[in-house]
């Protein structure tokens, strides 16, 4: 049994130190992470995750992706919706071998995101480089927002 050093709580009470040092209490306990980049759902299969960056005159999409090929990612734009999905498929080269432990995530997975109105889908790039999907949906002219001073009354 390990010996913790004993720390004297301050008048104060600060509800995310707790939760952190409680998150990091489990973490030891059993040895796992409670924050995990692929989201776990139904079945087994996951969520990749994704930014949506919003600049002047494009959105820009990353998603992570590791360890699929681009010929297994589909993405389509429609009625102002983007759309990511595919399938990560599980290696079968386990012949004669026992898991001691396994955390990757296969299956399908299909993210739909909304997007404003004045995406152009005629103009969307998309390249896939060392596991990261980024996709930039050029805006049409008249809807890209000009910056304008308010003046404070």
């Amino acid at each position: 049994m390990n010996l913790v050093p004993w720390k004297q709580r301050e008048a104060e009470l600060d509800i995310f130190d707790d939760l952190e040092e409680f998150q990091r209490e489990l973490n030891r306990l059993f040895d796992i992470n409670l924050h995990r980049p692929w989201k776990k759902t139904n079945g087994g299969s996951f969520l990749p995750a994704v930014d949506l960056i919003d600049e002047k005159e494009f959105i820009r999409v990353k998603a992570e992706l590791p360890g699929m090929k681009k010929d297994e990612i589909e993405i389509s734009v429609d009625n102002d919706s983007l759309t990511i999905k595919g399938e990560k498929k599980e290696e079968k080269e386990t012949k004669d071998k026992e898991f001691v432990r396994s955390e990757r995530y296969y299956g399908a997975f299909n993210r739909t995101f909304s997007l404003p109105s004045g995406i152009d889908p005629q103009k969307v790039d998309a390249v896939y480089k060392d596991g990261i999907l980024e996709i930039k949906l050029i805006k049409k002219e008249d809807s890209r927002q000009k910056q304008r001073k308010i003046e404070i009354k």
